[in-house]
């Protein structure tokens, strides 16, 4: 049997017919507040700090991941990961090349990764939604699998602003960090608020809950790395 080739292509514009594809890929598995409208994608694309590819096999998108690097911070940021269709080593093709892209950003830094953010949803809160129907999305299967890529829980309660910018407070997902040394249990809250407040300075409309939330890692010196 012929191995799948799929090329690591980089979306820069939305103007690229693919990302048509990623775009219309990423409506029928995520939730429509987690979904940036088509035209708004067009000043992200072009930053050079968001880092958008996608996964194509014969001419068509198949999986896709947005992440970002911050030197500042030698941290970097998993926003997504869409795998497409199950059986063809989508996400292990995915994992792997944004590995060696982010590594390769670090040392350009002159450090070795420190870690990485995720937002992981959480199933076991009753959340409702089939992202798709795609199996390999199911939010039991993700949440396992990036705990055994070494993803750790932060232990405090989450929301994040809806990317709808209308202000409301988006929960059933924790916020998590997989760090480079497996056995680090803890991550000092500044770099938490640090990251959070760069992360949605996009966003104006922020919802109280998610200030009230920043305002108390203020509060705090570090913040519990648990289990997921």
């Amino acid at each position: 049997m012929t191995k799948p080739n799929m090329q690591y292509h980089r979306i820069t514009s939305i103007t690229d017919p693919l990302f048509a594809d990623m775009h219309r890929l990423m409506q029928e598995v995520f939730p429509p507040e987690e979904v940036l409208e088509f035209d708004l994608w067009k000043e992200p694309l072009e930053d050079p700090g968001i880092r958008v590819f996608v996964a194509v096999l014969d001419g068509k998108v198949v999986g896709t991941t947005e992440y970002r690097y911050y030197e500042d911070f030698n941290v970097a940021m998993t926003d997504f990961t869409i795998i497409g269709q199950p059986g063809l080593g989508i996400g292990r093709y995915l994992w792997k090349q944004r590995q060696d892209d982010l590594q390769a950003l670090a040392a350009a830094n002159g450090k070795e990764l420190y870690g990485m953010f995720a937002e992981i949803y959480d199933p076991y809160r009753d959340l409702d939604h089939q992202f798709g129907g795609v199996k390999p999305m199911d939010p039991f299967v993700r949440r396992e699998v990036l705990s055994h890529l070494g993803y750790k829980r932060l232990d405090f309660p989450y929301v994040h602003p809806s990317w709808n910018n209308d202000g409301e407070a988006v929960s059933g997902l924790d916020l998590c960090f997989m760090p480079a040394d497996y056995e680090q249990d803890e991550l000092p809250a500044e770099l938490i608020v640090k990251f959070l407040e760069r992360y949605y300075s996009v966003l104006d409309q922020k919802p109280r809950e998610w200030l009230d939330m920043v305002a108390g890692l203020k509060q705090t010196q570090a913040v519990a790395l648990l289990p997921i």
